[in-house]
């Protein structure tokens, strides 16, 4: 089978895909994505096949300049500025995908969760498809609340009502990109969609996260499916200068690669690990100059890029602005986390890590020094954190990550 992915841009979804399509790919199928030019270097790297679209109005070096604008801005700004980006990929795939999905002999869709034009790609082609939840799942349940939220989880009749007018929110913040798929739908006669889940496949929805890192459900599809973080080793080793452990307890820390080029955020947390008896890993992710890297406090070993399931295999605490991935990865490992959310789902990624136990949170708006040196030893000391995130390793390792998403997905191409 060839199989097409359609995916946001961004390498915290892309990263996942790549793992999932070489699974495919050593089962012998083959897996392309398609997206601009800008996104093949990412492609290739994750061992995808690559076909450019939207080269008209996403020119080569116009997603740079865009995660360049995104880092600067923080909360409502980085939200409304995502949107708009969201509404312009939604444009350009519901354009020029198509014809080149058609031309490519693409057989079957792996649409991300958070894109959606895929069933309305699918459903215009006739090709089958499966929702990929690279991010929290978007099933909206009264209990759960929205994921851009900081709300925590609460079952009482407040916090639903409370749920509800965030959803109606919602609605209104995304009207953009759902009048595109409206308008493409009307184009290719395609019933109307009138909420927003009716963009998720039927067949199968699989999801990166294990059951233990998700508030109570109780209405979510049968073809819903946790599998845990979508993950498979790549050819391409990371190079670590490992002789500069030296022995200390180690905590790991990581922006990710939208919000790594805050230094603020660096300094801190490089001055928190300070006289604490432990040694930091930072991995900036090419967000930092040589200088800035050279004069964080504290003596940290600072890497542009990292080999970061090994680091935290030996890792006893997690620094991170609770990026899904790096969260993920903390916990397959066993190891707890103190998250400094910044934007997007980060503070309801950050809410699952109290709600399950599993680490502290540390609010942008309250990012201070002392703050965070607290939850570092807080959480380092009560080895109550470091039981519940053993509990969702298991949990994890039980929901069978890639293996067994593809699995899922071969059990249709029949």
């Amino acid at each position: 089978m060839h199989f097409g992915i359609i995916s946001p841009p961004v390498p915290g979804h892309i990263h996942p895909f790549g793992a999932l399509g070489r699974e495919l790919i050593a089962r012998g199928h083959r897996v392309t994505l398609f997206h601009m030019p800008d996104v093949e270097k990412r492609a290739r790297h994750e061992g995808l096949g690559f076909v450019a679209i939207g080269s008209v109005d996403h020119p080569a070096g116009s997603l740079p300049d865009s995660f360049a604008k995104l880092t600067r801005l923080n909360g409502l700004a980085a939200l409304r500025f995502t949107i708009e980006a969201i509404r312009k990929t939604t444009e350009m795939m519901c354009r020029d995908a198509p014809a080149a999905l058609r031309y490519a002999g693409v057989g079957f869709l792996l649409v991300d969760q958070t894109e959606p034009a895929g069933r309305t790609i699918a459903e215009h082609l006739c090709l089958p498809f499966v929702t990929i939840c690279n991010a929290l799942a978007l099933n909206r349940e009264a209990s759960a609340p929205p994921p851009f939220t900081a709300w925590a989880y609460r079952d009482s009749w407040p916090a639903r009502m409370r749920n509800q007018i965030g959803y109606a929110m919602s609605d209104r913040i995304m009207r953009s990109i759902a009048q595109v798929i409206s308008k493409y739908r009307a184009r290719w006669k395609l019933p109307a969609h009138k909420h927003a889940e009716q963009s998720f496949s039927r067949l199968a929805q699989i999801s990166q996260q294990p059951p233990a890192f998700d508030y109570p459900r109780r209405h979510l599809p049968k073809s819903f499916h946790y599998v845990g973080p979508l993950r498979r080793p790549s050819s391409q080793a990371v190079p670590f200068p490992w002789d500069k452990l030296d022995g200390r307890t180690l905590v790991y820390a990581s922006l990710g690669t939208l919000q790594n080029g805050r230094e603020a955020t660096f300094r801190c947390f490089a001055e928190a690990c300070t006289g604490i008896g432990v040694q930091l890993v930072l991995t900036h992710g090419g967000g930092l100059d040589a200088r800035a890297a050279a004069d964080l406090p504290g003596n940290p070993v600072v890497v542009s890029y990292a080999p970061q399931l090994e680091l935290l295999s030996r890792a006893s605490l997690t620094l991170t602005h609770a990026g899904l991935n790096t969260v993920l990865d903390s916990l397959s490992c066993g190891v707890p986390l103190v998250a400094v959310p910044i934007t997007y789902e980060q503070p309801a990624i950050a809410q699952r890590v109290e709600w399950c136990g599993a680490g502290r949170t540390v609010p942008f708006s309250k990012l201070r020094v002392d703050r965070v040196r607290t939850a570092v030893r807080e959480v380092l000391e009560d080895a109550g954190y470091q039981a519940n995130a053993e509990r969702v390793r298991e949990s994890i390792r039980q929901a069978g990550g890639v293996t067994r998403a593809a699995d899922l997905i071969e059990s249709f191409l029949g």
